[in-house]
C-alpha cells in the first residue's frame, strides 16, 4: 500500500458476494494479503483458489462471538495480526413496519450491527499492538434517507453501522486506528438485480440523477482510498456514494 513498505493484511467479511469480492480482488490489486471470510468454507476455498495470490478464506457465521474468536485465532495464527477490516457482511430486509416479524429483525440486527461489533472488537486488539490499523464498516443510503425500497430493519441496522463507525473512531484514533464508513446506494449486486422488481428497480434507476446504479468495483475503489496509508488523517467520516440521489 502507498507510503508502507510492511506487506499489510486485510480481512473481508461477506467476501463471497459480488461486492466482498470486488473489494478482494482491489485490495490484493494493491499489494495487500487478503484473508476472506464467509459462511461457506467451500466456496471461500475456490474463490481463493480462483484468485490467486497472497488470499485465502476462514469461514465464520459472524453472529457467534465465539466462532468469531476461533476465526481470527486462526487468521492471526496464518497470517499475523489484520491490518485492515472491511465490515462488508450484511443481508437486506425490505419490509416495513408492520410486515417486520420479530424473527426477521433480531436476524437482521445480528447479522448487520451484532457481527460488526463481534469482528470488529476481536480485531482492535492486533491493530492496537502494532498502533496502525484502518476499519471500514459498510452502512447504506437507506440510514439516511429511511430507506427508499429498504425496509426498517435494514435502514436502522445501517444506521447503527453509523452510530458505531462514529464510537469507534472517538474511541481508536489515539491509538493509530482510523475508523470509516461507505453509506452506498444500488450497488449492482443481487440486492438490486434480484432482489427489487423491475418496477422498482426502474423508478430507482430514474431518481438517481448520474442515470445508473453503481458498479461494485466503484465501491472497492473506495475501500481501497480509505485503507491507505495516506488516509489517516480521516476518521470518523461516511462517505456517500449514491450517484447524487442524495445530498448530505
Amino acid at each position: 500500500m502507498h507510503g508502507s513498505t510492511e506487506r499489510k493484511t486485510a480481512l473481508v467479511t461477506g467476501a463471497a458476494g459480488v461486492l466482498g469480492l470486488a473489494i478482494t480482488k482491489a485490495l490484493l490489486a494493491k499489494g495487500l494479503r487478503v484473508v476472506m471470510t464467509d459462511m461457506d468454507q467451500t466456496r471461500l476455498d475456490v474463490l481463493a483458489a480462483e484468485l490467486g495470490g497472497e488470499v485465502f478464506g476462514v469461514a465464520c457465521n459472524l453472529t457467534d462471538p465465539t466462532e468469531v474468536e476461533r476465526a481470527v485465532a486462526t487468521i492471526t495464527e496464518r497470517a499475523g495480526d489484520v491490518d485492515v477490516l472491511v465490515n462488508n457482511a450484511g443481508i437486506l430486509s425490505n419490509n416495513k413496519t408492520a410486515t417486520t416479524s420479530s424473527e426477521e429483525w433480531r436476524k437482521v440486527m445480528d447479522v448487520n450491527v451484532n457481527g460488526v461489533f463481534y469482528i470488529t472488537k476481536a480485531i482492535v486488539p492486533g491493530m492496537k499492538r502494532k498502533g496502525w490499523g484502518r476499519i471500514i464498516n459498510m452502512s447504506s443510503l437507506a440510514a439516511k434517507s429511511g430507506g427508499i425500497t429498504a425496509g426498517t430493519a435494514y435502514s436502522t441496522s445501517k444506521g447503527a453501522i453509523i452510530s458505531l463507525t462514529f464510537s469507534l473512531a472517538a474511541e481508536l484514533a489515539s491509538a493509530g486506528i482510523t475508523v470509516n464508513g461507505i453509506a452506498p446506494a444500488y450497488i449492482r449486486t443481487p440486492m438490486v438485480t434480484a432482489q427489487l422488481s423491475d418496477e422498482q428497480r426502474a423508478a430507482v434507476l430514474a431518481r438517481i440523477p448520474v442515470g445508473r446504479f453503481c458498479e461494485p468495483e466503484e465501491c472497492a475503489h473506495v475501500v481501497c482510498f480509505l485503507a491507505d496509508e495516506s488516509s489517516g488523517f480521516i476518521t470518523g467520516e461516511i462517505i456517500d456514494q449514491n450517484g447524487g440521489l442524495h445530498f448530505d
